[in-house]
């Protein structure tokens, strides 16, 4: 190192480490302007530095230097350079760099550095194609190149491939390397294949945060709520401390199948760690409570937060739209605007959904305009999907077929199906095979569609229809998704299927069921007794009767849904909550129903 230079470097590598790059940058001007020449220990801190602030200009300036100096063929500039363009999304530039220098192609740190660039700029084929040339040019592969590879395998489709990997770091030996084998963890999460990333995290001697945190996070992403809590539990068995990843995971699950009281452990705890400011922790809170039926609590977690992001105010805002309070839904959206927050289309789609849930056609058509006029966002499927469901609620069924048709974007199945929901409410027949024989060309699998043309053939006693949408269903293979319902009871989730004999208080639970079947019969003598009491025992209802079982007069029971409630678990749960004088709340896959006194807020339309 030329002895003049040495000061500047290492005051470079100090603000790198820092993260201090525009000082870093500036620096590295000082330095050219006080007459000392930069080497090659100067550029890759000078090269970091652009790559972090996203400056190719800089850094194409910085190669011109790097070139004059003649440092070009140094290893550690060659990475940097490589790096840098990869980083600046100049993915051509970089393996330009790569190409033109033979030394490159005998480094291993290079071919790391162009891997791992292809695979962050979405060219995984290509990264995939220079691994294979590094092998057969005998270069060697050491765990930098399977962490820069590994994480392109990150759909089903790439699975094959992510296990050639996992078999190419055991022979390799790069297994015994923590970050490697969180890798190929978060690899087979991503892929889909949950169970082979629990069976890699079981046979790992050492186990980081990170590996405990991409674990639970697989479960959350593929919903298995389940599963997040027990390994939560495991987790503090072992001694290891959660951080915010860690508990962000738990609490969307706790959102998904309405476990209230571990969510308020979660919050006990995020407050005893010094998490309480963090923001994605309170927007996850509001949610959670939000969608555990505690609008009460999610609104003061949400006054609370010093700063409320679009996010937080999207989860408030969804929160009392899915409860049918879309006059709040509407006041809080128009508070956010005075606030100066600038709207995005998600939470139009909260919005527009909130006024649909409440029946505020007017508002929701006046929200869908100012959309493009005001705010200048174009509307997408899942706004049109809003729309065609809040005109549908309100029988304008001819408005919501010719809104599909003049839609600017193709309809998916979404928007299709919201009208052949409408249909089934409306009993028009007509419409339904309409928007049915759309459906079906979009989502050929998604046997909810099937089952609610047959629903609506049964309702206008068509028997030939029904039959042959049955025949349909059977020669697809389709088989109807599980119903299974959640209710909490002293701490603890219990999970209940349709005709569910499982639990260990089976007999007393489709005892008081009877129970209850009997006093409905007595309560509403005027209505089909078919209509009443289902042959096939349905989820929620076991769910309701397990709740009478376990919880004093007067408990509030909350039952959270898979799927949609049918028309025979609603009617039951309205006359059962006039019956025992008891607010029922239950989450579906759409809305909250609050059932009180007989009657439901959703006033039967869902």
């Amino acid at each position: 190192m030329a002895q003049p230079s040495t000061p500047w470097n290492t005051r470079l590598r100090e603000l790198s480490k820092q993260c201090l790059f525009f000082e870093a940058l500036t620096v590295y001007r000082q330095m050219l302007r006080h007459g000392h020449s930069p080497n090659a220990f100067t550029f890759p801190f000078a090269l970091k530095s652009c790559a972090a602030l996203l400056l190719p200009l800089a850094g194409s300036l910085l190669h011109c230097h790097v070139v004059k100096t003649g440092c070009e063929p140094e290893p550690f500039v060659q990475t940097s350079l490589i790096s840098m363009y990869c980083k600046c999304c100049l993915v051509d530039d970089a393996r330009r760099v790569f190409d033109e220098n033979p030394h490159s192609r005998k480094l291993t740190v290079c071919y790391n550095a162009l891997i791992s660039g292809h695979t962050s700029n979405s060219k995984f084929s290509d990264a995939v194609s220079l691994f294979r040339r590094m092998r057969a040019a005998g270069v060697e592969v050491n765990s930098v190149t399977m962490l820069g590879l590994v994480p392109g395998c990150a759909a089903p489709v790439h699975l094959g491939l992510g296990i050639c990997l996992h078999g190419c770091s055991v022979k390799c030996g790069f297994d015994v390397d923590l970050s490697v084998t969180n890798c190929l963890l978060t690899m087979y999460v991503k892929c889909g294949s949950v169970d082979h990333a629990r069976k890699l995290f079981d046979a790992m001697p050492e186990k980081g945060l990170i590996t405990w945190n991409a674990m639970i996070s697989g479960y959350a992403q593929n919903g298995l709520a389940t599963h997040v809590l027990n390994l939560y539990k495991e987790m503090g068995s072992c001694g290891v401390s959660p951080d915010p990843v860690t508990l962000v995971g738990v609490l969307s699950s706790c959102t998904h199948i309405g476990a209230h009281s571990v969510g308020r452990e979660v919050e006990q705890r995020i407050e005893s760690c010094g998490f309480g400011s963090n923001p994605y922790l309170n927007n996850a809170l509001v949610n959670m409570y939000a969608r555990c039926g505690n609008l009460v609590k999610a609104h003061a977690i949400f006054d609370a937060m010093p700063e409320k992001s679009l996010v937080s105010w999207t989860a408030i805002i969804g929160g009392y739209g899915l409860h049918g309070h879309g006059e709040i839904a509407s006041e809080l959206f128009n508070k956010m605007i005075m606030t100066g927050i600038r709207p995005d289309k998600a939470v139009f789609v909260t919005i527009l959904s909130a006024c649909s849930h409440a029946g505020l056609t007017d508002k929701g058509l006046e929200y869908f305009a100012a959309m493009e006029k005001r705010c200048g966002l174009q509307p997408g499927p899942e706004h049109y999907s809003c729309m065609v469901d809040l005109l549908g609620r309100a029988g304008r069924l001819q408005e919501a077929k010719e809104l599909i048709e003049s839609m600017p974007v193709k309809p998916d199945g979404a928007v299709w199906g919201a009208l052949l929901g409408a249909c089934k409410i409306h009993k028009n027949v007509e419409i339904a095979e309409l928007a049915f024989e759309h459906v079906i060309e979009l989502e050929p699998t998604n046997i909810g569609y099937y089952v609610l043309l047959s629903n609506i053939y049964s309702d206008a006693k068509n028997l030939e229809g029904v039959l042959k949408v049955r025949v349909m269903m059977r020669e697809r293979k389709l088989k109807k998704e599980p119903g299974c319902s959640y209710v909490e009871c002293k701490g603890r989730v219990h999970v209940f299927l349709a005709g569910d004999k499982t639990h260990c208080q089976t007999e007393e639970i489709y005892k008081m069921l009877e129970e209850l079947e009997t006093l409905v019969k007595e309560t509403d003598r005027g209505r089909n007794e078919e209509q009443l009491i289902s042959a096939n025992v349905h989820s929620e209802k076991l769910a309701v009767a397990f709740a009478l079982l376990n919880t004093g007069p007067g408990t509030e029971i909350v039952v959270i849904k898979n799927l949609r409630v049918c028309g025979d678990c609603h009617l039951f749960i309205k006359l059962v909550s006039k019956i025992v004088d008891r607010l029922f709340v239950v989450r579906d896959a759409t809305r909250f129903h609050h059932f009180r006194n007989g009657v439901c807020s959703c006033k039967d339309y869902w």
